[in-house]
C-alpha cells in the first residue's frame, strides 16, 4: 500500500513539473513522451484523480487544463489501453448514443461543409465565399448544445461520485472553442480583408472540436460509463430535450431496463400535498408550485452552503436548469472562467457588504435582467441567494399608459 501511496505521490510531482513546463511554453510534443512514461499502466480515473487533487492544493483549473491536448496526443497511440464504452453507445436513444451521434454528425459537417467552405475562402475571399463560410460558423455554433448537456446534465453526476477535476478542465475547454467560434464569426460578420486571420482562427476552431471529440470519447465517456447509474442516465435522457441537440435528434425513445422506475415515478398520489401555512396566507404545495411557475420571471434559490436547492419552472424560461442541478454547488454550474464572480457574490452576500447584485445581458432580441439578492431571516442571519432573470426587451418599449382593458 505504502508502495502505491509513494507512486501516486511521484506522479502527482512529475503532473505538476509537466504543467509548469507547458506554462513556461514547452510544447505538448516536448513533454508528450514524459507523460506516457509516467501513466503508463494508469486507468484514465487515476489520472483524473491526480489532476483533481492537483486542484484541490490550489492549482488554478486553466493550469491543469494544459495537460488536456497532452492527454489526446498520447492516447491517440495507444487507444487500446483506454476502458471505451462498450455498449450504451449502441443502444438508440441511450444519451451516450446520442452524445456519439452528435459526433459523428460535427465531424460529417467539418468535413463536407466548413473544410470545402474554408479551401474556398483560402482561394478567393469573395463576397460569396466569405458568407459561405460565415454560414458554416453560424451553424457551428450548435455546438454549444452539445456542450450544454454534457455541462449541466452529466457533470453534476461525476461531481456528486467525487469526480470533479475533468469537469472543470473539459468546461473550460468548451469555453475556450465557443469563443473561437464567435470569434470567427465576428470576423466574417465585419470582414475588412484579413484574409489570413480569419483562416487561422478558422482552422484553429475546427481543430479544437476536433480534439474535444477525441478527448470526450477516450477520456470523459468511460468515466461517464463507469460512473452514471442507470437512473441518472435516465435523469439525463430526460432533461435533455429542454436544452436540444446538435445537428441530430435522438433515433429512437430510450427505456431504462428497470422500468419499474419510470412507472413509480409517473404514477400520481391521491393524497392531497401537505398545506403550507404562511404569515399571510395558506397555500397547498400544489397551489405554490403552480403558482411560482406562473410568474413571468425565472427563480433559482442557493442555500446558505452554496448548493442548487430550488428553481422554477416557467413557461418562458431564459436558462435552462436541468432537475439534476439541484443539490450541485452554484460554483460547479458556472464555467472556471466566471467562478470568480459568483463567488465574490456570495461572499459579499454572505459578509453582509451587499444585499444585491444586477446584470443585464443582450441574448438576441432579449435583453436580460439577472439580479441577485441575499436572503436573509428576521435575525438578518444569511440563509442563501436568490437569482431572479427576465427578458425587459418589451417593457423598453412601452410608452404613455394603458387603463383599459385590452380585446
Amino acid at each position: 500500500m505504502s508502495e502505491l501511496i509513494n507512486n501516486r505521490e511521484y506522479r502527482q510531482k512529475v503532473l505538476k513539473e509537466l504543467i509548469m513546463e507547458l506554462h513556461e511554453g514547452k510544447s505538448v510534443d516536448d513533454v508528450k513522451e514524459r507523460f506516457a512514461k509516467l501513466i503508463e499502466g494508469v486507468s484514465v480515473a487515476e489520472i483524473s484523480e491526480l489532476e483533481q487533487r492537483l486542484i484541490m492544493e490550489g492549482m488554478p483549473v486553466e493550469e491543469v487544463q494544459r495537460l488536456c491536448d497532452v492527454h489526446a496526443a498520447v492516447f491517440k497511440g495507444s487507444i487500446e489501453d483506454i476502458h471505451k464504452p462498450a455498449s450504451l453507445d449502441q443502444i438508440p436513444g441511450h444519451p451516450m448514443h446520442t452524445f456519439k451521434l452528435e459526433n459523428r454528425e460535427i465531424e460529417k459537417r467539418i468535413e463536407t461543409k466548413v473544410k470545402p467552405a474554408l479551401e474556398a475562402f483560402d482561394e478567393a475571399d469573395s463576397e460569396e465565399n466569405v458568407a459561405r463560410l460565415l454560414e458554416c460558423f453560424n451553424q457551428m455554433l450548435e455546438i454549444d448544445k452539445h456542450y450544454s448537456r454534457k455541462e449541466n446534465l452529466v457533470f453534476p453526476f461525476l461531481e456528486k461520485a467525487g469526480i470533479t477535476a475533468p469537469p472543470k478542465v473539459m468546461w473550460g475547454v468548451d469555453d475556450d472553442i465557443r469563443d473561437l467560434l464567435k470569434e470567427v464569426k465576428a470576423l466574417l460578420e465585419d470582414y475588412k480583408g484579413n484574409k489570413n486571420e480569419v483562416a487561422q482562427k478558422a482552422e484553429g476552431a475546427i481543430h479544437q472540436i476536433k480534439e474535444m471529440i477525441f478527448k470526450e470519447e477516450n477520456i470523459l465517456f468511460p468515466l461517464m460509463v463507469d460512473t452514471l447509474t442507470e437512473d441518472e442516465w435516465l435523469t439525463v435522457y430526460r432533461d435533455s430535450d429542454e436544452i436540444g441537440y446538435t445537428f441530430i435528434t435522438p433515433q429512437a425513445e430510450w427505456k431504462p431496463e428497470r422500468e419499474d422506475f419510470i412507472q413509480q415515478e409517473e404514477q400520481e398520489s391521491d393524497i392531497e400535498a401537505d398545506v403550507i401555512r404562511f404569515e399571510t396566507g395558506i397555500m397547498s404545495v400544489h397551489e405554490l408550485e403552480t403558482v411560482l411557475n406562473h410568474l413571468p420571471i425565472d427563480i433559482t434559490f442557493v442555500d446558505k452552503n452554496d448548493r442548487v436547492k430550488y428553481f422554477s419552472q416557467s413557461s418562458e424560461r431564459i436558462f435552462p436548469r436541468p432537475k439534476s442541478v439541484i443539490g450541485r454547488t452554484v460554483q460547479n454550474c458556472h464555467p472556471p472562467s466566471s467562478i470568480h464572480i459568483v463567488n465574490k457574490i456570495v461572499e459579499d452576500f454572505k459578509s453582509g457588504a451587499k444585499d444585491h447584485e444586477d446584470f443585464w445581458i443582450r441574448m438576441g432580441e432579449k435583453f436580460v435582467l439577472i439580479r441577485y439578492f441575499a436572503v436573509r431571516d428576521k435575525n438578518g442571519e444569511y440563509m442563501g441567494t436568490l437569482e431572479v432573470s427576465q427578458d425587459i426587451a418589451p417593457f423598453q418599449k412601452l410608452e404613455g399608459e394603458k387603463r383599459l382593458l385590452s380585446d
